[in-house]
């Protein structure tokens, strides 16, 4: 039986093709398939102006800086996420303050937000979990009274919508990831969903080494940028991704509501929120009943690698790290955080899988858990 991993980019042949086309052009850093695929996105998001990136790492850092964020400033965001969503904070000299998340949808916990809120709040960063989005109204009526910016991490949400709007069409700033993992993909890169077209220049000068070029040859420097540029191999990956994503996002649909279908819910797993309208579904992740098996989680992963089956963990609570622990975070303070940090598992969802695959997947939980039931 042939291994079902977790997850697995859908590639057609004619972005192989393409892919190959412009490595044969000679131009395969940054140049026209990149304003190309710039273009294609700003499209998408409405007509919004974006630049695209080597990471959605990166594009959260630019979005920061954007911002004026720094030494002494406090930005709100969830330990439930990779932990890039934080590492950048840091990055720019300003602190993290996690707030825990809601143990239904397990995003950040709007309604803990105003009380982590201080005079050095500057902004917010939310997390879409699995795809699923966090609300939008409440989140931006939160930022308004409190005179915050918000950049969202929208790193899963590709595809994604809040009450019939895309993801990325409205708001402040928007990241979004092209990792090979995501449900579209540019092998690595991201993008960054910008509010305003005065802020395409800082954003191209921070993106690359903060140069300016002239028509007459010289350039000037005048803010330290970084080295994100995405390349024109990846940025044509992309452009056969994009198209595509509507149907990817169906798929994903699909194959989450036969997960629902056929998952035994006698087996006392969390299952993630039936939520149609608005998720991607980028992952399908469930909570596993540790307390109540004779197997710890690791047992679990290998016995479904033993029946040639992939799954994933999505995410450890970040502020139990090492270099967070140093920053004076410990255990019990997202007690909700930590615990789906424990028990979450990602099982495999990508469009490439059929119906028969969530069976398989389906099945062989039931197997292990029954025979692990204390």
């Amino acid at each position: 039986m042939a291994f079902l991993p977790f997850t697995r980019p859908t590639i057609d042949e004619e972005t192989i093709q393409g892919v190959v086309d412009v490595l044969r052009s000679g131009w395969i850093t940054s140049g026209p398939k990149v304003k190309e695929f710039e273009s294609a996105l700003s499209q998408y998001f409405g007509g919004r102006p974006v630049r695209a990136f080597s990471s959605g790492t990166a594009t959260l850092e630019v979005a920061l800086r954007l911002c004026g964020i720094g030494p002494g400033d406090e930005v709100i965001t969830t330990p439930m996420s990779w932990v890039a969503t934080a590492n950048v904070i840091l990055n720019v000299g300003a602190r993290p303050v996690f707030v825990d998340v809601d143990p239904l949808t397990r995003n950040i916990d709007l309604n803990l937000i105003e009380a982590a809120i201080t005079p050095a709040t500057r902004a917010i960063i939310p997390v879409d979990l699995a795809g699923l989005p966090v609300d939008r109204n409440r989140l931006y009526e939160i930022a308004a009274k409190h005179g915050l910016r918000v950049i969202e991490d929208a790193a899963q949400s590709m595809g994604a919508s809040w009450k019939g709007k895309r993801i990325g069409a409205f708001g402040d700033l928007i990241s979004f990831s092209f990792h090979a993992n995501k449900n579209m993909t540019t092998s690595e890169g991201g993008c960054l969903v910008l509010n305003d077209e005065a802020q395409i220049a800082l954003t191209e000068k921070l993106r690359l080494q903060g140069v300016v070029r002239f028509p007459d040859g010289n350039m000037d420097v005048d803010v330290a940028g970084g080295k994100a540029n995405l390349t024109d191999i990846a940025a044509r990956i992309g452009l056969g991704q994009l198209p595509h994503i509507d149907a990817f996002t169906e798929r994903r649909r699909e194959l989450a509501r036969h997960y629902f279908a056929c998952f035994d819910r006698t087996l006392g797993c969390q299952l993630p929120p039936e939520n149609f309208n608005d998720s991607n579904w980028h992952m399908f992740q469930i909570l596993l009943p540790l307390d109540k098996l004779s197997i710890s989680r690791g047992e679990f992963i290998e016995r479904m690698r033993q029946r040639e089956i992939g799954v994933g963990v999505h995410y450890p609570a970040m502020h139990l790290f090492s270099l967070y622990r140093g920053l004076g975070f410990k255990e019990g303070d997202f007690p909700h955080a930590e615990r789906v940090g424990r028990e979450t598992v990602t099982l495999p969802l990508f469009p490439g899988m059929s119906l028969q695959d969530v069976e398989r997947v389906c099945l062989a939980i039931k197997d292990i858990i029954e025979s692990a039931n204390k």
